[in-house]
């Protein structure tokens, strides 16, 4: 097996989309990418979910804070879920799984299929070949596998004649959430947003989600900036 291709790729000539949803994986993800790449087109799927407001919110502050020329405008699109998803912890707030859950606790059924059907329509339609996400290595779900990413992609361009990819590099790197945040050392942290049950705006400091962000804080022995409720 050949190694994987190195992150980011040397010279890129190419615009990128960014899958971005405020967190620490795909706003590192980001803020590699603006420093090599000469584009780089954020995208944003509002869909809902009860942390969204304040996820945009922090993404917002986190583009301002990091903006350079090769950082284009904000992409937002809708994909709203609450018919599909009802009565879901994701949209009432009620059950929202705890730090020490089960992991399969936290999955959302089919999202990443209903975040990427149009960022990948929007890049095919924009004739930008690549759209990059930062799942991790460690990434259980079997809507985050190799086959689906691939699969997707290329269902998504025989369905208007075009060709575009999923690019993963920190799964390819077999890169866990420390080692992401190595790699993110020296960007505004501080203004990404981790968690799934906000309290006054701020991560909560009880969900699963807050506890991935503060395990991974502390094995790559770095100080989580943002403050919490609990």
């Amino acid at each position: 097996m050949s190694p994987p291709a190195p992150w980011p790729p040397p010279q890129p000539t190419t615009t990128l989309a960014v899958l971005c949803s405020g967190g620490l994986d795909s706003a590192i993800l980001l803020g590699e990418a603006i420093r090599v790449y000469p584009a780089v087109v954020p995208i944003y799927v509002r869909v809902g979910t009860v942390w969204e407001r304040n996820e945009e919110e922090h993404l917002h502050r986190f583009l301002t804070a990091v903006a350079r020329p090769s950082l284009k405008p904000l992409v937002t699109m809708l994909q709203p879920v609450d018919d599909l998803y009802e009565s879901h912890w994701s949209m009432s707030g009620d059950g929202t799984p705890l730090a020490g859950d089960p992991e399969e606790d936290s999955y959302l059924p089919g999202r990443n299929l209903l975040l990427f059907a149009k960022p990948l329509l929007w890049c095919l339609s924009n004739h930008i070949a690549d759209l990059a996400t930062a799942p991790l290595a460690s990434n259980p779900f079997p809507d985050a596998t190799s086959e689906f990413y691939d699969g997707l992609a290329a269902l998504a361009g025989t369905a208007v004649g075009g060709r575009v990819r999923i690019v993963r590099p920190y799964a390819a790197l077999d890169l866990h959430k420390h080692d992401v945040l190595r790699r993110g050392d020296g960007l505004p942290l501080e203004l990404t947003f981790s968690c799934i049950r906000p309290e006054r705006g701020q991560h909560c400091g009880r969900c699963s989600k807050c506890g991935e962000r503060q395990l991974g804080f502390a094995a790559a022995r770095m100080t989580d900036p943002p403050p919490y409720a609990h």
